[in-house]
C-alpha cells in the first residue's frame, strides 16, 4: 500500500476534524485545546468546572475557531456518553479524543494511603480513560481517528509518596499499547508522559507556589534548562493526533525536558 506524499505544513492541519479534550479548562488541557483549534479543529472542551471551559471556548472563538464548552465529570459514564453526543450533535463527527483529565492532590506512603484515595485515583486516571476510549472508538466509526492519553513521567519513574498516582499512570501506559493493538489500524492510540509542568494540581501536590518555581527548576536540573509549559504539551499532542504521525501508534512519548 502506497501513501501519497504531502507538503509538511499540511501534515499538521486539523481542518475539518472534531476533537474532544477532557480537563480542558486549565493547564495542559487548555494548551492542547488551543493548539488543536489553531490547527483548524473544532474543539469540545470538557471539565467539571464550567467557568474554566467556558473561558477556553470563548478564547478559541475569539481567535476565529470553533469550540463548545461541555461540563463533564469523566468518572460518570453517562456524562461521557453525553459528551460524545454533544460533539457529534454540534459538529457532526468525532475524530480525536484526548484523555487529559487526571491527577491526585494527595501525597502519602502507600502503607498510609486511605483506600478511598487509592480507588478515586485509579477511577480518574485509569478507568475513566478506558471508558472514554471505548466510547470514542465506537463513535469514530469506519473513518477512524486518534485517541491520546495524557500520562506522567511518574508512570515510568515512580515517585515516592505518589505511588498510587504512579501506579495508575503506569497502567495507563500499558492500556495505551493494548488499545493501539486492538483498535488499529482504524484508530491510532498514543500517550504522552509530561514532566514538570507547573499546573494547579502539580503545585498543590508538591506544596509549591510561584515563588518556589525557580529553585524547583534548579533542583531538577533538566537538560532542556526549564520547566515545561502547556504550549509544549499542546505541540506534542498536535503531532500525535495529526496526519504527521500517521505511522505512529502504541507509543508512550516523554515530553519532559529530558527528565
Amino acid at each position: 500500500m502506497s501513501v501519497a506524499p504531502a507538503p509538511a505544513p499540511s501534515l499538521f492541519d486539523l481542518s475539518g476534524q472534531v476533537a474532544v479534550v477532557t480537563g480542558a479548562g486549565r493547564g495542559i488541557g487548555e494548551g492542547i485545546a488551543l493548539a488543536f483549534a489553531d490547527a483548524g479543529a473544532a474543539v469540545v472542551c470538557a471539565a467539571r468546572r464550567g467557568e474554566d471551559i467556558a473561558r477556553v471556548a470563548k478564547e478559541i472563538q475569539q481567535r476565529g475557531g470553533r469550540a463548545l464548552a461541555c461540563a463533564t465529570d469523566v468518572t460518570d459514564d453517562a456524562a461521557l456518553e453525553a459528551l460524545a453526543d454533544a460533539a457529534t450533535n454540534e459538529f457532526g463527527a468525532l475524530d480525536i479524543w484526548v484523555n487529559n483529565a487526571g491527577g491526585s492532590p494527595l501525597q502519602a506512603p502507600l502503607t498510609k494511603l486511605p483506600r478511598k484515595e487509592w480507588d478515586a485515583t485509579l477511577r480518574l486516571n485509569l478507568t475513566a480513560p478506558w471508558v472514554c476510549a471505548r466510547i470514542a472508538a465506537e463513535r469514530m466509526g469506519e473513518s477512524g481517528g486518534a485517541i491520546l492519553n495524557i500520562s506522567s513521567r511518574a508512570g515510568s519513574n515512580p515517585v515516592v509518596g505518589s505511588g498510587h498516582y504512579s501506579a495508575a499512570k503506569a497502567a495507563l501506559n500499558s492500556l495505551t499499547v493494548t488499545l493501539a493493538r486492538e483498535l488499529g489500524p482504524r484508530v491510532r492510540v498514543n500517550c504522552i508522559e509530561p514532566g514538570a509542568v507547573p499546573t494547579e494540581i502539580m503545585m498543590k501536590a508538591l506544596k509549591l507556589d510561584d515563588a518556589d518555581l525557580p529553585e524547583f527548576a534548579k533542583q531538577l536540573a533538566l537538560p532542556a534548562g526549564r520547566l515545561g509549559t502547556p504550549q509544549d504539551l499542546g505541540a506534542a499532542a498536535l503531532y500525535l493526533c495529526s496526519p504527521a504521525s500517521a505511522w505512529i501508534t502504541g507509543v508512550v512519548l516523554p515530553v519532559s525536558g529530558g527528565m
